[in-house]
């Protein structure tokens, strides 16, 4: 009774006919998690490795695909562990901690998106003041933001919902996520709604701040090839990027707030999913390859290898 009154266990939603298909959606999701920490890893350890990728724009780059890493990594195990034992049971504690790892990932993952687009608009329009206004010192800062923010957010979140009474304690997601652990709640959650909506608003403004220094990209590449080349290879995938993270996170958010339940399973499970599956996999394939050096770089490396 004590480990139920402590460390209540919740239960996870499983997916549609699982029971037949148990196996396939086993072997999907573990391509997937295998594709995205390969993916990811060679890049970063591409980057690390290359002295000539120690700038700002690949740093930041690196970032992300570690970040992609720790997010899968809060996702992928635990619906692997529930696939193969056809359980979806999840204590409080690790619910809250699943919950923890996945958005401060979303968030540090939005967060870097801004930082390389301030990245993009310093080398283009301001190419003489770059190395002054991105050196180590400022590098650093940018990326302790991206990280210690989210951070800061998710346990503020989690210290809000943890003082809450559950009533109820099915949650209707293949994972966990704060406000569906908050409805499982019999008390007002009037703070933890005003506080996640703040959360939301800062980081939707984060991204209105990416396209107003597009605009001014565009507006002060107009005039030089050049300038519009470096715009095409650098910031369109910026751009792919916050829409789809944006879209996702909009969705995500509303739809487990005020979501009617006559929506149906797999489209729930596609709103749910698509911000923890198209992102990390996505991520290195049109930021790392699309830039020339890094492409140049990991095709070197897997020569060599083939060598070897």
């Amino acid at each position: 009774m004590d480990n139920i009154t402590y460390f209540p266990t919740y239960t996870l939603m499983k997916p549609r006919d699982s029971n037949s298909y148990r196996h396939i959606y086993f072997t999907c999701f573990l391509v997937l998690y295998i594709m995205i920490v390969l993916v990811n890893t060679w890049v970063s350890v591409v980057i690390v490795l290359e002295k000539a990728l120690h700038e700002p724009m690949y740093i930041f780059l690196c970032n992300l695909c570690v970040n992609d890493i720790y997010g899968a990594t809060g996702f992928y195990p635990k619906i692997l562990h529930d696939l193969m034992l056809d359980s979806y049971m999840i204590p409080s504690y690790m619910c809250a901690f699943q919950t923890f790892v996945i958005y401060a990932s979303v968030m540090c993952d939005c967060a870097t998106v801004t930082v390389m687009a301030y990245d993009r608009h310093v080398a283009i329009c301001q190419p003489l003041d770059y190395h002054t206004k991105l050196n180590k010192f400022s590098c650093s800062v940018l990326l302790c933001f991206c990280w210690i923010l989210p951070v800061v957010f998710m346990i503020i979140v989690l210290l809000l919902s943890n003082r809450l009474k559950l009533c109820k304690y099915h949650i209707n997601k293949l994972y966990c996520d704060n406000w569906s652990m908050v409805k499982l709640s019999c008390e007002s959650t009037v703070i933890n709604n005003i506080y996640g909506y703040f959360v939301i608003s800062f980081y939707f403004c984060l991204s209105v701040c990416i396209f107003l220094s597009y605009i001014k990209l565009i507006i002060a590449c107009k005039d030089s090839l050049e300038c519009r080349r470096k715009f095409w290879q650098t910031c369109v995938p910026h751009i792919f990027t916050v829409i789809n993270y944006m879209i996702a996170l909009f969705f995500d958010a509303m739809y487990v707030r005020y979501g009617s339940n006559n929506v149906s399973e797999s489209l729930q499970n596609f709103l749910a999913l698509e911000m923890l599956i198209v992102p990390p996999l996505a991520n290195p394939v049109i930021y790392g390859l699309k830039l020339q050096e890094v492409r140049k770089r990991i095709l070197k490396s897997f020569v060599n290898i083939r060598k070897q």
